[in-house]
């Protein structure tokens, strides 16, 4: 069975209500033979991540970057699993009041150090999530849990 592992840093109401969004898709019933886990961003382990056979991303944009949590995972993470999850599927959401491009740009950056594949577009939210938030952000988890499914 495929391994979906969701890293999500979710402070707020306005996040965590993406966050359900991302694992509702993810959880899709249509979509088999795909085992997903959330983990908070602070209790991400290298051994979460070795064991997944792909990555969904979620972080607020704090002050132009992404959540210092998610940074953390990151951190843990980087030279402890950097080669062996080479090519790694993942997609990322981040939700801001005004602007997500820098934090959008961090994850980008580290995800390419890492070798990781973008398997979908960075959804981006500003403000309060409307429904067509709440779409992408089901969307985002339905197709990177898709991706995974044995053919």
């Amino acid at each position: 069975m495929a391994r979906l592992l969701i890293v999500h840093h979710t402070p707020s109401p306005a996040t965590a209500e993406l966050l359900a969004e991302v694992q509702r898709g993810a959880n899709d019933p249509e979509i088999t033979g795909v085992e997903v886990t959330s983990r908070a961003a602070l209790a991400g382990t290298a051994s979460d991540l070795l064991a997944c056979d792909g990555i969904l991303l979620g972080t607020p944009a704090n002050i132009g970057y992404m959540s210092g949590a998610l940074k953390h995972f990151f951190d843990q993470v980087f030279y402890v699993c950097g080669d062996d999850t080479r090519g790694l599927p993942y997609g990322v959401w981040v939700h801001g009041g005004s602007d997500t491009s820098g934090a959008v740009t961090a994850v980008r950056t580290i995800t390419d150090g890492m070798g990781w594949t973008a398997v979908a577009a960075p959804v981006e939210v500003t403000g309060a999530p409307d429904a067509a938030a709440r779409e992408a952000c089901w969307e985002l988890g339905a197709t990177v849990a898709a991706g995974l499914m044995e053919e």
